[in-house]
């Protein structure tokens, strides 16, 4: 029994084996001396077993009595989190090592992260999601204070840590109001408690303290706050990893709680996601027109975008947990280019975030002005890139499911929003010279993550990067 259940989590037990003997490696010899071996060892890793997960599982595996499910959903996950966390690691080298801040304990805290994600995406019970959960964000506490000696990196994880306690507050009493009131703490008990009749108000009131938790790690509103101080303060390659890995990992719990636990009660949680994804969808695409801080700019892009994705999980359907899988994808490859982009942003070797230098750009760096367009048309959903056909794709699921008003109100929060995308393009194309130009010399790795991801936003208009196949199947896999 412990053998066939150790099988299906092998993947996990790989990468937290790994991350645990390397830092005791690097602890008893050189340390930070480490660190570069260690970024491309752990993104090798990373993708090595993303790849063992995308051709290795089949079917439908549960271990350790349900705690843990393997299926095409979880696999669809996994190897979304664990390749753009490698991408990041890769891209996060060179900055970090430049300004002292590449140490040994930096990758290993990623991968433990994604061990964490791993686990939250293939939970099966209150008590794996919890663990799952709380794995991710004790290491992303720690990475984002990972600048000691700036005040805002600090401010960042103490922000970062103290409204996560409030959450995971938040999220463990709705866990003991579920359990109450269903008598078990694993979801194929839970939905069948809520089958047998009408959800209780108690199971309900559990529900929302549990999505309140959840909102919380996808940045929804009114569970925002922490974002643009986090985003901002924290070193931008850790801001590039909290704006692709966690959201995923965090999306997918979502629809997982959801649907394996409460999908009898669709009509209930229907209600509370559609009011999350108008209010992110508003408070994001206005919020973000005053920011000149282009990190604090992603930080509420980031915000609107969890609230598209969110309309895929308001459907309740097939093809909304397909589209959802689908808009996460590209949002997570349009955030690696643009923070790729962001971490070139340099004057003098120093970082810059004020996009009020990227005025003419063009004129100095025409090929990366170019990409950047097509990102950031691609991240207002402009056609014909992809950012608008993962937004065409929730907009189809909501109006299958009855959601026309949604998809109205996020239409208008889309036009909205393309204001401040076009306003980097306006000022790299149309705005006046600026006497403080930035560097033009870029990392290898850098260049390509950025014309990588904006050649995709092209070309994967026709192939859909062959992911749609895969998201039909890990959404049928967990709507049944």
């Amino acid at each position: 029994m412990i053998q066939a259940d150790l099988i299906v989590i092998l993947p996990e037990i790989l990468l937290a084996v790994y991350a645990m003997g390397a830092l005791l490696v690097a602890v008893y010899t050189i340390k930070d001396g480490m660190a570069p071996t260690l970024v491309w060892l752990t993104s090798a890793i990373m993708v090595f077993l993303a790849a063992v997960i995308i051709t290795g599982g089949e079917g439908t595996n549960v271990a350790f009595n349900g705690m843990f499910v393997d299926d095409s959903f979880s696999r669809f996950a996994k190897a979304a989190i664990l390749l753009s966390g490698a991408a990041v690691l890769v891209m996060s080298q060179e900055y970090m090592s430049r300004r002292g801040l590449l140490r040994f304990e930096y990758p290993l805290l990623i991968a433990l992260a994604s061990v964490g994600m791993m686990m939250m995406v293939s939970a099966g019970d209150l008590m794996s999601l919890y663990m799952g959960l709380e794995l991710q964000s004790l290491a992303l506490y720690v990475v984002a204070a990972l600048r000691r000696d700036s005040i805002k990196s600090t401010e960042a994880g103490l922000k970062y840590f103290v409204l996560g306690a409030l959450s995971s507050g938040l999220l463990l009493y709705g866990a003991s109001l579920i359990y109450g009131f269903s008598g078990t703490t694993l979801f194929s008990g839970i939905i069948q408690t809520a089958q047998h009749g009408s959800v209780s108000v108690g199971l309900l009131f559990g529900l929302v303290f549990l999505i309140s938790g959840l909102a919380f790690k996808v940045s929804a509103v009114p569970f925002h706050m922490w974002t643009p101080d986090v985003y901002e303060g924290s070193p931008t390659p850790i801001t590039a990893f909290f704006a692709t890995a966690p959201k995923v990992a965090a999306m997918g719990l979502f629809a997982r709680v959801l649907h394996d636990a409460f999908g009898a009660a669709v009509s209930d949680w229907q209600q509370v996601l559609v009011v999350l994804s108008v209010l992110s969808m508003f408070l994001g695409a206005v919020a973000a027109i005053g920011q000149r801080d282009i990190k604090r700019l992603m930080a509420f892009s980031s915000i609107a975008h969890m609230g598209y994705a969110l309309i895929g999980l308001a459907a309740g359907t097939v093809l909304g947990v397909q589209s959802m899988l689908i808009y996460m994808a590209i949002y997570v490859t349009m955030n690696v280019g643009t923070f790729a982009f962001i971490l070139m942003m340099e004057r003098d070797g120093q970082p810059i975030t004020d996009i009020d230098a990227l005025r003419m750009y063009a004129s100095r760096e025409p090929a990366k002005a170019l990409a950047v367009l097509v990102l950031m048309f691609s991240l207002a959903g402009v056609p014909p890139f992809l950012g608008f056909f993962a937004k065409f794709g929730v907009w189809q699921a909501a109006i299958d499911a009855g959601l026309m008003g949604l998809v109205v109100a996020s239409a208008i929060a889309s036009v909205i929003g393309a204001f401040y995308y076009l306003r980097i393009v306006f000022y790299m194309y149309f705005g006046g010279e600026t006497d403080e130009q930035l560097d033009t010399h870029s990392s290898p790795v850098l260049w390509t993550a950025l014309m990588g991801s904006a050649a995709l936003m092209m070309i994967g208009v026709f192939y859909q990067f062959g992911i749609e196949g895969a998201a039909a199947s890990a959404a049928a896999a967990l709507v049944n």
